[in-house]
């Protein structure tokens, strides 16, 4: 017959790169601006000045990129930043999306 072999499909699938996932910070009322740049800081390792440009965009456009990562990295990320939110009673949202 023409069958196609399996193991030709497991090997195309194998070339192509894991998906990436956005991470990104939404906008809320009540987390205060200085928080968020905090947050940046500490779990995007971000300098001063780009968790400020960051912060900024959340708070004039609604959210903003904290970085790009694998899908492992962005679960875990995105579990610390809410958890540390939560702790510090913040009500700070984070999200990861297919990049």
């Amino acid at each position: 017959g023409t069958d196609i072999a399996p193991d030709k499909v497991v090997e195309k699938q194998k070339l192509l790169p894991p998906p990436l996932y956005k991470i990104l910070i939404l906008n809320d009322d009540f987390t205060p601006m200085d928080f968020v740049v905090f947050v940046l800081e500490r779990f995007f390792y971000m300098s001063r000045a780009r968790a400020t440009q960051i912060m900024l965009q959340v708070h004039e456009t609604g959210q903003g990129l904290c970085g790009i990562y694998s899908r492992d990295v962005a679960e875990t990320k995105v579990q610390a930043v809410e958890a540390y939110a939560r702790s510090a009673e913040h009500p700070l949202r984070c999200i990861m999306e297919e990049n």
